[in-house]
């Protein structure tokens, strides 16, 4: 399942905008079903021009060797990666695969790795033509700072060599799950500052920005942490800082030009955010860190897609954005009135913009999602309004029964209140 993460009403050239976006895991038939299937064929008459039953009884006992061993040889990889042993991490590696591997390493301990496991799916496939050669697909669990989190998933596939006494690994490729890869350590080097509550990433262009990032980020998750609806806050907030190239690579890039940041799914319950440079350079990040970390916070462990509680999912986010700021200071109020004014139709339900729509029609979209939250807080505080968020989001009830069970009356008349605020406030 691809999840898009929310997206921040844009701010061009002084507001920001973002949008928010999972491993799809496959695997392997096992090797000893694969020896039962051969050992049922050599019942069967041997079709011409097939391989006999025993060279594949053969080729299948040869590749479950060989997995036990590359395991073995990922297992070393990994001890020395949490060591800090540069050389044991690139002992496993062939030559020429040997620099991208030093740049994953540098990354991962830049981002103070604490777990990391290796884990091969099924036994490893010869590739055709390439004798001794073989491609394995993997899952790497990771925490990062976090001694004991649940660690979060990332599948690639290996390329192997057979020399010797162990197989040598030949290359990792990037993984490429729908909007979760790649990952920022797998593609780009990182430099990183780290906090109580925050672990911000970038690359070395924009080092200097590090210190004024991590307090806007500390400062943030003190924010986001109260919206933390389904359980605990997260154990850190991940933020990476993308320059231009980076914006177009990290977590497969191809966002709307009017978004600034956004919050991707990246394991079970974890959302990482991606803040665009090139969108920060006059307001800065502050507004943007709160809503999404927020969403990061917020959303459901089990994923979002969107559409009818939209506005309640960036409502929330932008009402954590104003930090409590009055409404009249609300910045997206002018791209609200020329929206409402224009003739919107009073549905919350069809706020989403399209990834093509212009930035103001983008803007009003959020700031009417804002508006909604806000009459909603204003009446019934905002305790029971993040238990109707979770009773509409992670609890799986439509927002017709959350409203019934959170505010005790039908949703209609209160959907009709917000949308005549709404436009009194437009």
């Amino acid at each position: 399942m691809t999840e898009d993460a929310p997206r921040r009403r844009p701010r061009w050239p002084r507001r920001t905008a973002l949008a928010v976006a999972l491993s799809l895991l496959v695997c392997g038939l096992p090797a000893a079903l694969l020896a039962d299937a051969a050992d049922r064929a050599a019942d069967r008459p041997m079709a011409a021009g097939r391989a006999d039953p025993a060279d594949r009884v053969t080729s299948a006992g040869r590749a479950a060797r060989l997995g036990r061993d590359l395991a073995a040889q990922l297992d070393r990889q990994a001890v020395a990666l949490r060591r800090g042993d540069r050389a044991g991490f690139l002992a496993i590696a062939d030559r020429p695969a040997r620099p991208d591997l030093a740049r994953r390493y540098a990354a991962l301990r830049a981002l103070r790795v604490t777990v990391w496991r290796a884990e091969p799916e099924g036994p490893p496939t010869a590739v055709a033509g390439q004798p001794g050669r073989w491609r394995q697909p993997v899952t790497f669990r990771y925490c990062l700072v976090v001694p004991d989190c649940r660690p979060d998933p990332v599948r690639v596939q290996t390329r192997w060599r057979e020399s010797g006494d162990a197989p040598v690994l030949v290359a990792v490729e990037e993984s490429r799950a729908g909007r979760t890869g790649p990952r920022p350590w797998e593609v780009s080097e990182l430099v990183t500052a780290v906090g109580p509550r925050t672990v911000v990433a970038t690359t070395p262009a924009y080092r200097g920005r590090l210190p004024g990032l991590l307090a806007g980020a500390e400062a943030a998750a003190q924010v986001a942490d109260r919206f933390a609806v389904a359980g605990p806050p997260p154990d850190r907030y991940r933020i990476f800082y993308a320059g231009r190239a980076e914006w177009r690579r990290w977590y497969g890039g191809g966002r709307p030009r009017w978004t600034a940041g956004y919050a991707v799914t990246v394991g079970d319950g974890r959302h990482e955010v991606v803040l665009n440079a090139a969108a920060l350079t006059v307001s800065g990040p502050d507004e943007l860190l709160r809503h999404e970390l927020t969403h990061a916070a917020s959303l459901p462990a089990a994923g979002w897609r969107g559409g009818s509680t939209w506005w309640l999912v960036e409502g929330l986010a932008e009402y954590a954005a104003t930090d409590h700021a009055p409404v009249d200071r609300y910045e997206g109020l002018d791209e609200v009135h020329r929206f409402v004014t224009a003739g919107w139709d009073g549905r919350l339900a069809g706020l989403a913009p399209a990834d093509d729509a212009p930035a103001d029609r983008a803007g009003a979209a959020y700031g009417i999602g804002y508006l909604a939250v806000r009459h909603l807080v204003d009446r019934y505080g905002e305790q029971r309004v993040r238990d109707f968020f979770q009773a509409a989001l992670s609890g799986g009830r439509a927002v017709e029964e959350a409203s019934a069970q959170v505010f005790g009356e039908p949703w209609q008349p209160l959907h009709d209140e917000c949308v005549a605020y709404v436009r009194a406030r437009a």
